[in-house]
């Protein structure tokens, strides 16, 4: 019995040398799909009516003058972009042993596969929207005489404006015609004194029209392509609110269509295809070309061709590109994860 224990404990610690022996190192990686990034400009227009709104029609003949508040919103600008995102339905593992000459991995940090021996494609970053700054707003009140500060009612205080504004008006007149009893001695002067009263009079005239505020602002979305859709409801966009929720049926709705072309063949679905003994777990995307289409409702309002990867096929590269003699540098597409460049190099010895 003693003698039989120790044959199947010689066998177990047998097998577990042959073991590992043959287990081989790698590293796992995905393959790319490429997702849209919409990207949209959206103009906000806030009005505040004026402190004397309702006397702007008496004083000032204006019948168009709004007498409440109001906030409305305008897409002004579409823009769609290509960004890569991990397929995890393309995970494999790359092997790495003596028999073939790898020495880096370039991965990107959730784990896309971006070059062998070689240093990764970046992808360059879209610029961020930078609103233009906003001129200082005008207090009326530092352009008010004392006459008007002083008044006894609301409707003398309105009186007075409306006379100051047409006082700054005929002042403005004879500047220009030259029959100031002050006029400037240059052209220069001519035009500070021009640019003063008109500041002047726009502040004033802010207490009858109101003041109107746009702020412009940019808003992402993002859209993954998983099959061709035609019209797919993507976003609803108010004037009132803005954005808004996909059910919401305030907003007009835009819908996305994605067309893609039919994708070529891959060696594993090729009758005949032989296994590569020197398989390695390399892969690259094929993608094929793609378009989406934006609408606005039924108006297609923009349209853009992308490389889809998610629609094509793969393609093994064999580990006899990396042997002891000569390697090989490869650079994969950073979005597409399709073949970029491929360069063969001797090893030194």
């Amino acid at each position: 019995m003693k003698n039989i224990h120790r044959i199947i404990v010689a066998a177990l610690v047998c097998a577990t040398s042959v073991a590992s022996a043959q287990t081989v190192e790698g590293t796992s990686y995905y393959l790319p799909k490429t997702a849209l990034r919409l990207t949209l400009l959206v103009e906000k227009t806030s009005y505040q009516p004026g402190e004397f709104a309702g006397y702007a029609q008496r004083y000032m003949k204006k019948n168009d003058v709004q007498l409440e508040p109001s906030t409305t919103y305008r897409l002004i600008n579409t823009k769609i972009a290509t960004f890569a995102l991990p397929d995890t339905a393309k995970r494999y593992t790359l092997t790495l042993d003596k028999r073939y000459s790898i020495s880096e991995v370039a991965r990107t940090d959730n784990g896309i596969l971006l070059a062998i021996n070689a240093e990764g494609k970046s992808v360059e970053l879209p610029a961020k929207f930078v609103a233009a700054p906003k001129p200082k707003p005008l207090n009326p009140k530092d352009y008010m005489n004392e006459d008007i500060l002083t008044a006894g009612s609301t409707a003398k205080m309105a009186q007075l404006i409306a006379q100051e504004i047409y006082d700054i008006r005929d002042s403005r007149n004879q500047l220009q015609r030259g029959q100031a009893e002050f006029m400037p001695k240059d052209g220069q002067q001519l035009q500070i004194m021009m640019n003063g009263l008109d500041t002047q009079e726009r502040a004033l005239r802010q207490v009858f029209e109101g003041v109107t505020v746009r702020d412009t602002t940019e808003l992402t979305l993002e859209f993954v392509p998983t099959e061709p859709v035609e019209r797919q409801l993507i976003f609803r966009f108010s004037r009132h609110f803005g954005l808004v929720d996909a059910d919401d049926l305030s907003g007009t709705p835009y819908y996305i269509s994605i067309a893609a072309d039919a994708p070529a063949k891959s060696d594993e679905e090729k009758p005949n295809a032989k296994k590569d003994k020197d398989d390695i777990g390399l892969n690259v995307n094929i993608p094929v070309k793609a378009t989406a289409t934006l609408y606005d409702g039924n108006a297609p309002i923009q349209k853009f061709d992308f490389q889809a990867p998610q629609f094509g096929t793969t393609e093994n590269l064999s580990g006899a590109l990396f042997g002891k003699k000569q390697t090989s540098k490869i650079v994969l597409n950073p979005i597409t994860g399709g073949l970029e460049s491929i360069k063969e190099i001797a090893i030194e010895k």
